[in-house]
């Protein structure tokens, strides 16, 4: 499913393209199901294009079936179960993704879930634990704590012993954060985060701050950051530009940071998909952690799915089934 013109939800169509063939170190997925992420929506948009050499198509990850192996790859990659971080082509019946973006899917996961992993999984690893330095013990917020990478960040968080605020537009959304594990839920829309978080920490604020919003956000965002805190920035929903109190960041000697997952260099995927596979799948493996699934579409309402995302009612991750569960 792919669009010739960026616009709303409705420019998808279907294509017939050719069969992808794997390259060194590239197989070749038969499809099961793909995740719905906001970059596929910005992308749509047409604000956000594929990095040099990335498929076209829309889609960011997914699950299926290794049906192919380029050169450099190990044979035993063939007919396994897997789902990959990918840099395009996910909406699609065959998908090219590198081997070592890959983590194989164990028997008791389905695929519809295995798909709904990768792109968050990766994208908290590296922005909570990586850029963010969270260890146990200290304090997380995060801001949509009922998208997919809120969901993901708050069960992550907790298996690795930190104290979860979040925030969330409605008292629904806010008990299914707690039901997470969130230890505290802030109704944005009645509440301020800013007095909420410096009162659960004892005014001390957060130690880490996992924010999608930007804009007018980030100076409230360091108003509850903790001195030597982290502020780490994964999105710009709420605006491309902020005006910050530089003196009070340097009195609490804060840190700023951010980063973008899908133009970073298959090398660095490859050792962050190392670490996570060590680290962190066996969390999912033994089902201490799973994704929060909200709602799974064909690949062929794919509108439908773009339209739920952007109404932002959805609690968890949405997906595309792209042919029956293998």
């Amino acid at each position: 499913m792919g669009f010739d013109t960026p616009g709303g939800p409705e420019v998808f169509r279907a294509e017939k393209l050719d069969l992808p063939q794997p390259g060194p170190d590239q197989l070749l997925i038969e499809v099961s199901h793909a995740g719905v992420n906001r970059p596929d929506v910005i992308q749509r948009q047409g604000f956000y294009p594929p990095p040099p050499g990335a498929s076209p198509i829309p889609g960011l990850e997914v699950s299926g079936k290794v049906v192919a192996i380029g050169p450099g790859v190990a044979p035993e990659m063939l007919n396994r179960r897997v789902c990959a971080l990918v840099s395009g082509g996910g909406y699609a019946e065959y998908c090219l993704a590198h081997a070592a973006h890959c983590l194989s899917v164990p028997p008791h996961m389905d695929m519809a879930e295995a798909a709904a992993i990768p792109e968050t999984l990766f994208t908290v690893w590296h922005n909570v634990f990586e850029r963010g330095f969270a260890v146990d013990g200290e304090t997380l917020l995060v801001h949509g704590g009922t998208s997919g990478i809120g969901t993901m960040a708050i069960q992550l968080a907790k298996a690795f012993e930190l104290d979860v605020v979040t925030t969330a537009g409605s008292e629904e959304k806010c008990n299914a954060a707690r039901e997470l594990g969130a230890d505290l839920a802030i109704n944005y829309k009645t509440e301020d985060f800013v007095e909420k978080v410096n009162e659960f920490t004892g005014g001390k604020g957060a130690n880490v701050i996992l924010d999608m919003v930007s804009g007018d956000y980030v100076q409230r965002n360091l108003d509850c950051l903790a001195v030597d805190g982290r502020h780490v920035t994964i999105a710009v929903l709420g605006g491309l530009k902020s005006e910050i109190n530089m003196a009070k960041l340097m009195s609490k000697r804060q840190v700023m940071t951010g980063s973008t997952l899908r133009p970073r260099s298959d090398e660095f995927k490859a050792l962050l998909a190392d670490e996570i596979y060590t680290h962190a799948w066996p969390l999912f493996e033994d089902r201490t952690i799973a994704p929060v699934m909200d709602k799974t579409f064909p690949l062929t309402e794919v509108s439908a799915a773009h339209a739920r995302m952007e109404a932002g009612d959805h609690i968890g991750k949405i997906v595309l089934e792209v042919r029956s569960a293998q």
